[in-house]
């Protein structure tokens, strides 16, 4: 298996990198989607990047149009909405597919490391009841689902899509995290 933060990425500005920039740190990656009912994540996102960052943690975005459309835009436009509607500062990758066939092989590991999202809420049920594929546990649910990556690069934790960046169980596993050394 390829080291989690050796698979190349890209960020929004198009140039060709790996999470290896960030390797000691503590990253939370998210899959996010700027025409979501989640989309206000994004704040609480920011703020927590801005509370945490200077202790060595860092948010790394992945944009993905893989839930009803609800990234649309191109990555230039995903940016302006990013840096006017919430003032984001942490990292934007450039547009992924987080599940399917098409699905990213950062996305790929990432799943197979951790298979079941903590603090799953009333979200997968409410996918259902409106007559949404909700897939297997093991898939992206929907958009604003997260892995907290710990610093010795590996997958320390998975968080259901209804996990905000408030939640105590969020905010103590970065804590965790970040109190160990590399």
């Amino acid at each position: 298996m390829t080291d989690l933060l050796s698979i190349p990425v890209k960020l929004a500005d198009g140039r060709e990198t790996t999470l290896n920039d960030h390797r000691g740190k503590v990253i939370l990656v998210v899959n996010v989607a700027s025409k979501c009912g989640l989309t206000v994540q994004y704040e609480g996102l920011e703020k927590l990047y801005e509370d945490k960052r200077e202790r060595g943690f860092v948010i790394a975005a992945f944009p993905a149009n893989n839930f009803k459309g609800q990234e649309p835009g191109t990555d230039a436009e995903i940016i302006e909405f990013c840096t006017l509607t919430y003032d984001v500062k942490f990292p934007i990758f450039s547009k992924i597919s987080v599940k399917g066939e098409d699905q990213h092989p950062l996305y790929q590991q990432l799943t197979a490391a951790v298979e079941t999202a903590v603090g799953e809420g009333p979200m997968r049920e409410r996918l259902r009841n409106n007559g949404l594929a909700t897939g297997d546990n093991n898939e992206i649910l929907w958009n604003f689902e997260k892995f907290l990556i710990g610093r010795d690069g590996k997958v320390a934790a998975r968080f259901a899509p209804d996990v905000t960046a408030e939640d105590q169980r969020l905010v103590s596993a970065i804590d965790k995290e970040l109190a160990k050394t590399a």
